[in-house]
């Protein structure tokens, strides 16, 4: 029997192909540092913790271990309205918030929802790559919208062709920006919500690393712009801000027709997020936001560790204003090849590094540092790299 066609048309997934990786250099004898995947390694806030033991452990609850999906949580929704409010200045109906596994679950469901066999959907290039396998998986079409250092990073709406425009129904976007770092500004955010008011598609912002900003940054929701509602999705997770990414919780909100049409593929593709960690979720959001920025204050301080290191290597980078990633071009010697780049760190230092390719062809030449690593470790890897590569020359 043969698997489904929609499978063989999916590049090999970045992050499992890097752990084969990571398995096999160990099995060598090789003492890996992975920078790769950025999946925090401090722990979740004792308070949000302590509120998953309340909950999963309430005898008065007798619905605490059922599905969350048919007997949601109402503080979360209300909570992330809440948040929005306190945040953003944005008002919320709680009853348009849609509970989601992580923000990876509605980037997967959505194009379900909203994309038929042979639509045409836009995807930035290099972006998260879940972006088009969920176009994938819905039989539709991307089209790989670049995003260019010589632009900030920020994709020029102008150049896309003019029967894209016309055909498209859904254009993904994610500031700040994973891998590059780029940050946009409510001005950006508004030039595209005119682009989605001329060209009638959905804008879905996904807003991963929205909380995780330095040196004063402060990341703008795109529903802050006057009529977002009508054009806009934004999704959240509490994955990055308070390193919660195993627990799985996130949200959905904006534009309503959008929010109800992933409803109702979630109530027929899974059956929600446990109960318990709804009320953390809430916990989380309605608590002191003081763990959130001494996390931060953590990333910075990593930020900077590696970003001097490299410049002192010949790189010429600056630091990055938001996310806990470091994006930096491959020197020269490796033919612009990403993974020849990061296959050669993994055998000369132990040191995994993602390849730029991996995120489509326009992050080739590129490769992403994580900074989710304790901070001896990292130390140590920036020494094993610096003895692995001396110096180097970047273009």
């Amino acid at each position: 029997m043969e698997p489904a066609e929609r499978l063989r048309k999916l590049p090999p997934y970045l992050f499992a192909t890097i752990r084969q990786k990571i398995k096999e250099a160990q099995q060598r004898g090789i003492d890996v540092i992975s920078l790769g995947i950025g999946d925090p390694d401090r722990p979740t806030p004792d308070h949000i913790v302590d509120e998953l033991c309340r909950a999963i452990r309430d005898v008065n609850d007798p619905d605490r271990h059922r599905y969350g999906g048919d007997i949601p949580v109402r503080q979360f929704p209300e909570a992330v309205a809440a948040w929005y409010q306190q945040r953003f200045g944005v008002t919320i109906d709680p009853e348009f918030v849609v509970t989601t596994m992580g923000s990876k679950d509605a980037i997967a469901h959505l194009p379900l929802a909203y994309l038929n066999p042979g639509d045409l959907a836009v995807a930035p290039e290099p972006g998260y790559t879940t972006y088009h396998i969920g176009i994938t998986f819905a039989s539709a079409v991307t089209y790989f919208l670049p995003l260019l250092e010589e632009n900030a990073y920020l994709p020029l709406l102008d150049a896309i062709p003019a029967h894209v425009r016309q055909h498209a129904k859904l254009l993904w976007l994610n500031y700040p920006n994973n891998p590059t770092t780029a940050v946009a500004d409510l001005e950006f955010y508004e030039r595209v919500i005119e682009f989605a008011r001329e060209n009638n598609l959905l804008v879905v912002n996904d807003l991963a690393y929205g909380e995780n900003t330095y040196e004063g940054y402060v990341a703008p929701s795109i529903l802050q712009v006057e009529g977002a509602e009508e054009f806009a999705l934004e999704l959240g997770s509490l994955s990055k801000p308070y390193n919660m990414t195993g627990w799985r919780i996130g949200y959905a909100v904006g534009q309503r027709e959008a929010v109800r049409a992933l409803r109702a593929v979630k109530e027929n593709v899974d059956s929600g997020v446990l109960r318990a960690i709804q009320f953390a979720g809430a916990k989380a959001l309605t608590s002191s936001q003081e763990c959130v920025r001494q996390m931060n204050r953590i990333y910075q301080r990593r930020r900077d560790l590696v970003v001097d290191t490299l410049n002192r290597l010949g790189w010429n980078l600056q630091k990055p204003k938001a996310t806990f990633y470091v994006w930096a071009p491959v020197p020269e010697g490796y033919g612009g090849s990403s993974l020849r780049f990061a296959e050669d760190l993994l055998e000369k230092a132990g040191v995994v590094v993602t390849p730029g390719v991996g995120y489509g062809e326009h992050g080739e030449g590129y490769f992403r540092i994580s900074l989710t690593t304790p901070d001896e470790r990292l130390k140590e890897a920036l020494d094993r790299l610096t003895s692995a590569l001396g110096s180097v020359t970047v273009g």
